[in-house]
């Protein structure tokens, strides 16, 4: 999933996002309101990660501007106001949790997964299509009970891929949606990443999962359809 880090302590939102960068999240960091207004404009993201008291706009106007733009992204807010008003006022502009710093890093990751979790419908980290399954929390891929040895980003992208089954999805998006505004690579990284996740998922199984629409993208189902490769 790809996740907003909102805070104006350099060394924190370095951390968040080395941190969340290791979890399997594609991560941009930004230090203001505004710079995160711009990251939105460019991107959609899974999540959001908000400081309270940042210069130029803080996290509570930022989230009121957000969510009367009808922008219903998940957001978490992190901060040193611990006081219950502070809390209130979060979570009547509309954020999803909070998490008072100092925090663990475990219940920063678990927070997020919960509350991605419950914006998607989903009860568990378990994704399902057929006899593929994805455990979100684990990383781990496997079909038909035989496990799925998996680079980061053909996780990050199968991931993504069951997050949106049944949903044709082209390059754009899954560039957009997998590498953060640093990535700077080539422009058939996705074509080859598509290609071993293929061999890998559908490798010696009479039923494709990973079909290829012609012109438009690629997308998860289990059953073929006309246009489809």
């Amino acid at each position: 999933m790809r996740v907003l880090v909102v805070e104006d302590a350099r060394d924190m939102n370095r951390l968040i996002v080395k941190t969340l960068t290791r979890a399997g999240y594609s991560v941009d960091g930004c230090y203001n309101g505004e710079e995160a207004l711009d990251c939105l404009l460019g991107a959609a993201y899974d999540a959001i990660i908000l400081d309270v008291m940042m210069p130029r706009m803080d996290g509570y106007e930022l989230l009121r501007r957000l969510r009367e733009q009808g922008v219903d992204t998940p957001v978490l807010f992190l901060t040193a106001r611990d006081t219950v008003a502070d809390r209130v006022k979060g979570l009547d502009l509309g954020a999803d949790d909070y998490l008072i710093k100092p925090f663990d890093f475990d219940e920063l990751l678990a927070r997020i997964r919960a509350m991605t979790r419950k914006h998607t419908g989903l009860r568990s980290n378990l994704l399902t299509l057929g006899d593929l399954t994805v455990d979100t929390q684990r990383h781990t891929a496997a079909r038909a009970g035989q496990e799925i040895a998996l680079l980061p980003k053909e996780f990050a992208i199968l991931e993504y891929m069951m997050r949106n089954q049944g949903i044709v999805l082209s390059r754009e998006q899954l560039e957009n949606q997998i590498w953060n505004y640093e990535y700077a690579g080539s422009s058939n990284n996705i074509d080859v990443y598509i290609s071993k996740l293929r061999k890998k998922i559908d490798g010696g199984h009479d039923t494709r999962l990973l079909h290829t629409i012609r012109g438009v993208g690629w997308v998860l189902r289990a059953e073929d359809e006309k246009g489809t490769t």
